[in-house]
């Protein structure tokens, strides 16, 4: 082994857009994710994980920082972190740690590393806003509308390879070939790195063998008919309310959506495999987690966005070879930001500021912490409807979400011990009224909606002068990751 036990190596994963209701380890008995439940079974699988916003950007902004959205005022895609706040690599490579980043993150503007030492393979567009992209075109077969939250996004997909598998193959050729450098001339430091991942987020687009072997299996979602105000809002302003989307639209997508999570399971079992090839696994802690989930038709919802455990909820596993034992599973209420504290406690180092995580050492080696508070939040600016703020609380088996201080929107609460469908909205239940009012003061404790939301604008209008800023000046970037020609999507066929 390269390094002492108590100087392991780490190597998080981390995919895009991945529920957890779509693991084989966390129920599901139709995709295969064989390498993802061997991980689970080497190590410890958490029930009860959340992302810090149910969005790309400011959810891995938070990840990397361990704060809130509004601590670090990144409350939607459009939103830069600011470069002087310390991530979690810092604290690392301060350590003494050799840190990279191997593929995707979603930094928005020039700082395109925020404390990791190298990025040997990145993303398109990791660079300044309105930066072009480099090589060929993003897609070349549907509108580029199909990776974003509308009812097209649903209605155009299919079977094919498109490049954000392309993108996904070739973090894997690297991240291999890296961690194969690593064992073989093993350096002074041991390495943290994360491996970034695209899929399995949207176009739902999989490649043919797979599409094919889920679109007979896959299920059609029922629709309660009572839902909660806030949701049928979600769903109307992504054109997905009325009317709803034909069963067969469901089918054709979902077929996708299960054939790219078998896919990514795949790229990550090359990895995993690498690792115990190479003899780094012994002495190596793999995390596996996602930035936020898909809600792939259940409650009639899709993609992300909205505080339901398909979205909301994340899938999250650790490894550590005699230290975490095998099996194991926490019911640990906890989030993307819980992270970078546990990796700052096994590296005995601390953030210089207050932060919202919390280290997830303890549970880790004991299987429990009596000192855990088992309670956590998400937050979220939406810019569809005039950027509205909103937030998530879950403490013990109540989740309570509200939408700003809009008296129209009432807040949803939702009892998962004795609901896990999340189908009984106790909300404006009166037998409920002191359970929501405290759940309410926890929520708005250091939350302010109509700050959240004014920011956000302000910010998004930033963002837009920096894109025009970008497109007139044409800046280069390092990290950018070159496309291939349109033919390597010339398989694509839309059903």
């Amino acid at each position: 082994m390269p390094y002492s036990a108590d100087r392991p190596n780490i190597l998080l994963i981390m995919t895009d857009q991945h529920s957890k209701h779509f693991l084989g380890c966390y129920g599901n008995d139709l995709v295969r994710t064989p390498n993802l439940d061997r991980l689970a079974a080497q190590g410890m699988r958490f029930t009860d994980a959340y992302c810090p916003s149910p969005l790309c950007v400011p959810s891995r902004m938070s990840f990397m920082t361990s704060q809130t959205p509004s601590q670090n005022e990144v409350w939607n895609n459009n939103h830069i972190l600011h470069s002087g706040i310390p991530t979690w690599p810092t604290l690392l490579s301060i350590a003494g740690y050799e840190t990279a980043l191997l593929g995707r993150m979603h930094f928005c503007g020039p700082d395109q590393l925020h404390g990791f030492e190298s990025r040997p393979v990145g993303e398109g567009g990791a660079g300044p806003v309105g930066m072009a992209r480099k090589g060929g075109p993003m897609w070349t077969k549907f509108p580029s509308s199909t990776s974003g939250q509308c009812r097209e996004c649903v209605e155009v997909a299919g079977r094919g390879q498109t490049h954000y598998q392309w993108s996904d193959e070739e973090r894997t050729r690297v991240a291999r070939q890296w961690l194969k450098e690593k064992a073989q001339s093993p350096g002074p430091r041991p390495f943290a790195a994360v491996l970034g991942y695209t899929l399995p987020h949207c176009p739902f687009v999989a490649r043919r063998d797979l599409f094919d072997y889920y679109y007979e299996r896959v299920d059609i979602p029922s629709v309660e008919e009572a839902q909660p105000e806030t949701v049928r809002r979600f769903r109307d302003l992504r054109g997905i309310l009325d009317p709803p989307l034909p069963a067969e639209r469901i089918r054709v997508a979902r077929a996708a959506y299960y054939g790219l999570c078998e896919h990514i399971d795949s790229l990550i079992g090359q990895v995993l495999d690498t690792l115990e090839e190479t003899g780094l696994a012994d002495n190596t802690i793999v995390i596996y987690t996602s930035d936020h989930g898909e809600m792939a038709g259940e409650h009639g919802c899709w993609w992300k966005s909205n505080y339901y455990e398909g979205s909301a909820g994340i899938p999250l596993l650790a490894r550590w070879p005699g230290m975490i034992s095998q099996g194991s599973v926490s019911d640990a209420v906890c989030n993307l930001m819980d992270i970078g504290p546990t990796f700052a406690d096994l590296t005995d180092t601390r953030f210089p500021h207050p932060v919202a995580g919390r280290s997830l050492c303890r549970i880790l080696a004991d299987g429990h912490d009596d000192e855990w508070p088992n309670e956590t939040t998400s937050e979220l600016v939406d810019h569809r409807g005039g950027f509205l703020a909103s937030r998530m609380v879950r403490s013990g088996p109540w989740k309570l979400w509200v939408y700003g201080d809009d008296a129209h929107l009432p807040p949803s609460l939702f009892n998962l011990e004795n609901d896990p469908g999340e189908l009984n909205d106790l909300g404006q239940d009166s037998d409920h009224e002191d359970t929501r009012h405290r759940l309410l003061t926890r929520l708005y404790q250091d939350w302010d909606p109509s700050e959240a939301a004014k920011k956000s604008q302000r910010y998004w209008t930033y963002f837009d002068v920096l894109r025009q800023w970008g497109q007139t000046v044409k800046p280069d970037s390092p990290y950018a990751l070159v496309y291939p020609p349109p033919e390597y999507e010339d398989d694509v066929e839309l059903l």
